[in-house]
């Protein structure tokens, strides 16, 4: 996942999509993201390139789906019992769940299920079907009378006069015998659900053919009575036994945080996991806690928590590619880090294209461009260095465009504040920092109608002011940028009056224009630390 800052700009968003391309050529799965709306130059931008604008990510925060979870293959309702139980044993698993045929979860199983049935079961009673019972009988079918067994258990005991004076046999009899020939011919007769005949006992044509015209189930087993009798209860199907009512299931969306609790303190160990339509994924046990699996992400355009994605900590971050200060984000392997004092993370981008040789299509030369020139202003920032003005010119080759021209009309169509709200231009291009304990806020406004923003001065006034006793700034500034005269003019608050005419060596009213002054991170924030370093 490869994303750029909150807020993000022009340079953010491209950043993330040309090196997402350039990793995917080199044979990594990654993706782009964007951690907010984007702004309306950067709309203009992905529109004249025809590239589709990132997915926008909440947080990265781990997921279950993030987890290696156990793939314990499930079985259906109507397997039996102890298909279940050979089915866990070879695979040496505690926790089975049941699906439908369409994967959906209806429930699970325990071994302690099994063993429970196993002892308080009921053994006299029987609902499966016949394929069950040939199945785990290793039974060789005699006749087949209906798919469905649906009754009680009895073994012949008693003599065959016994069971016929006292009319023991009927519809519901599931029958257990061995070569009695007198007791199958009356069981056949009372059409019993099933007649099961032990030890491979050879029947007589005119009893099976007697069975097919009644349409009484029959079959033989290899296995003795005894055995027979102990294991036809396990014919069962998983449906009696299994747990479903006070089933604890958990989405794979869900994030680990928000299940850990009750993970640890439940009774139970393994958890079933599902998909957005309940489709079974995969079982959680407690183990997936000690070490769980973390999503792997790659931030451009910036490397301070504060900056970055909600979640940033659970996250294993591989790799940082960006132009600013070095902020707080730390980690606990060695990573590929790259900071370079550049107009843009484009440059650096491009600069990586180079060096792996791989060419770059028109348009995400188009995007890398675009990036550049908006962070630059066209070059004309103090942050433009030699390596800006090379990459703007070989991508302008590529694009075939002109890049002042290109750059007038996509600052024209990204400065307009016409249709927006004083909280989508102020919170456009904001950003905090926290320098030495001192929290500061920052929103630059690229415009060329300045005027437009005047218009509503006390209007923005009072959500600066708002804004910096919200979130406890020691200063807040909207810094509004007149991209044509390379300046721009201040609209504060400070819990220090003098803070501003410190930072730039002059009266700063509300308003005040200050010359030469277009960077937020090379000219505007470095003079604001300093001049706290003189109030301090």
């Amino acid at each position: 996942m490869i994303f750029g800052h909150r807020n993000p700009d022009t340079d953010s968003v491209t950043s993330a999509i040309a090196l997402a391309y350039l990793k995917s050529t080199l044979g990594m799965d990654a993706t782009p993201y964007v951690l907010g709306e984007i702004s309306k130059e950067t709309a203009f931008v992905l529109n004249r390139f025809n590239v589709p604008a990132p997915d926008c990510l909440d947080n990265v925060k781990i997921q279950l789906k993030d987890l290696n979870l156990d793939r314990v293959d499930p079985l259906t309702p109507d397997e039996s019992i102890l298909t279940a139980y050979h089915h866990m044993n070879s695979h040496r698993i505690r926790t089975l769940p049941v699906v439908d045929a369409t994967q959906n979860l209806l429930g699970i199983m325990t071994m302690k299920d099994i063993a429970m049935n196993t002892i308080n079961g009921d053994f006299y009673k029987l609902d499966t079907s016949f394929e069950n019972v040939q199945r785990n009988l290793n039974g060789t079918v005699l006749n087949y009378g209906h798919p469905e067994i649906n009754g009680h258990i009895l073994i012949t005991a008693f003599h065959d006069t016994t069971i016929i004076r006292e009319d023991i046999f009927d519809k519901h009899s599931i029958i257990i015998t061995g070569d009695r020939y007198d007791v199958i011919d009356y069981a056949i007769a009372s059409k019993a659900q099933l007649i099961i005949i032990t030890g491979d006992m050879k029947v007589p044509d005119k009893l099976v053919e007697k069975a097919a015209v009644t349409g009484v189930n029959m079959l033989s087993t290899p296995f003795d009575t005894y055995y027979t009798s102990r294991i036809i209860s396990q014919t069962n199907t998983l449906g009696s036994i299994m747990e479903h009512q006070k089933l604890i299931r958990f989405k794979e969306d869900e994030y680990l945080e928000n299940v850990k609790e009750l993970i640890q303190t439940s009774k139970h160990s393994k958890f079933p996991v599902v998909d957005s339509d309940g489709k079974y994924v995969g079982i959680i046990s407690r183990r997936h806690l000690l070490n769980p699996g973390k999503k792997n992400v790659i931030v451009v355009d910036h490397n301070e928590h504060g900056q970055s994605a909600e979640g940033l900590h659970e996250a294993n971050v591989i790799e940082v590619i960006d132009h600013h200060k070095i902020g707080d984000i730390s980690t606990h392997l060695p990573i590929a880090f790259r900071n370079l004092p550049v107009g843009s993370t484009n440059t650096i981008i491009y600069q990586m294209f180079q060096e792996h040789e791989t060419a770059i299509p028109e348009s995400i030369a188009g995007l890398m461009l675009s990036g550049i020139i908006s962070d630059t202003l066209l070059l004309k920032s103090p942050t433009t260095t030699p390596m800006d003005e090379t990459a703007v010119a070989d991508l302008s080759k590529i694009v075939n465009v002109n890049p002042q021209q290109f750059a007038m009309e996509m600052f024209k169509t990204g400065t307009s504040v016409k249709g927006k709200t004083i909280k989508e231009v102020f919170f456009n291009d904001f950003k905090e920092f926290v320098q030495d304990g001192y929290k500061l806020g920052v929103s630059q406004v690229f415009t060329l109608d300045v005027e437009e923003i005047f218009k509503q001065k006390d209007a923005y006034l009072t959500l600066i002011s708002e804004t910096h006793h919200h979130r406890d700034h020691y200063a807040t500034l909207m810094v509004i940028t007149d991209i044509i005269n390379e300046g721009s003019y201040m609209l504060y608050e400070s819990k220090h009056e003098n803070l501003m005419a410190l930072t730039f060596s002059k009266p700063v009213e509300q308003g005040t224009y200050i010359e030469d002054c277009v960077s937020r991170k090379k000219q505007i924030i470095p003079k604001l630390i300093d001049a706290i370093q003189m109030i301090k």
